[in-house]
C-alpha cells in the first residue's frame, strides 16, 4: 500500500509548481481582474465617444444650435473658439519680424484706425458704433490689446483677419505701411487718455509714407 501524502508534501508540490512558472490561483485572479478593468475602461470610453458623436450629429443635422447674431455663443463654445484663435495666432505670427515703429507711424495709424477700426472696436472715451455692437461675437475692445497680444500677433490678426468673426483680412484693403501704422497706434493706445485719443484721431491723414513701409509681409 502506498504511503499517504502528508500536508507537508502537498505544500512542497505547490511551491514547486509556482517556482516552475505556473501562477498561483491568487495571481491568476489578480491578472483576470486587471484585464477586466482595462476592457471595461476601453468599452466605456468607446461608448462615451460614440454617444457624444451621436449627440453632436443630432444637434448638427437638426439645426438646434442658433447661429443668429441676435444671441451670443454659449460660454463653452466661446471659450473653445477663443482658445483655438489664440493658439493659431501664436503659431502663425511667430515668424513675423517687427520693424522699427516711429512716432510718424503712430500718427498715421491713428487716422487709419479712425477710418477703419474705431466703428467696431471703439477707443479710449469712444464707444463702438451700433453695427459693431450688433456682431457676434462682439468685437473686443483694443484699449487693453497689448495685455493679450504681442505686436507681431496684432499685425498678423490685422493682416489676415479671423474667420467667422467679422474681422476682415486687411491685407486686401490696407497697404503694408498702413497695416504696421495701425498696429503701432493700437500698441500705444492702452496708455492713451480719452483726450489723447481724440487729439490723434481728429488729425488729417498724413501724406508722408511712414517708416514702417520697410516691414515685410508674413
Amino acid at each position: 500500500m502506498p504511503p499517504a501524502s502528508s500536508p507537508a508534501d502537498t505544500a512542497v508540490d505547490t511551491s514547486t509548481d509556482t517556482a516552475a512558472g505556473k501562477p498561483s490561483i491568487g495571481e491568476a485572479d489578480k491578472s483576470g481582474r486587471r484585464r477586466l478593468i482595462v476592457k471595461t475602461a476601453i468599452l466605456t470610453l468607446l461608448g462615451a465617444g460614440t454617444l457624444g458623436a451621436a449627440v453632436g450629429l443630432t444637434v448638427y443635422r437638426a439645426g438646434w444650435y442658433n447661429i443668429g447674431a441676435t444671441s451670443p455663443h454659449f460660454s463653452g463654445v466661446y471659450s473653445l473658439l477663443e482658445g483655438a484663435m489664440r493658439y493659431s495666432v501664436r503659431r502663425h505670427a511667430n515668424s513675423v519680424v517687427v520693424p522699427h515703429l516711429s512716432e510718424a507711424d503712430i500718427v498715421r495709424g491713428a487716422a487709419v484706425y479712425r477710418d477703419n477700426c474705431a466703428q467696431c472696436h471703439g477707443g479710449p472715451g469712444f464707444a463702438p458704433s451700433t453695427h459693431g455692437l450688433s456682431m457676434q461675437p462682439v468685437p473686443g475692445p483694443l484699449v487693453d490689446a497689448t495685455a493679450r497680444w504681442k505686436v507681431r500677433e496684432l499685425y498678423w490678426i490685422t493682416r489676415h483677419g479671423v474667420k467667422m468673426s467679422g474681422m476682415p483680412a486687411w491685407e486686401f484693403h490696407l497697404s503694408e505701411a498702413d497695416t504696421w501704422a495701425v498696429v503701432a497706434f493700437v500698441n500705444k493706445m492702452p496708455a492713451m487718455s480719452a483726450r489723447d485719443y481724440r487729439r490723434l484721431t481728429t488729425a488729417p491723414l498724413p501724406t508722408v509714407t511712414p517708416a514702417a513701409s520697410k516691414g515685410q509681409a508674413q
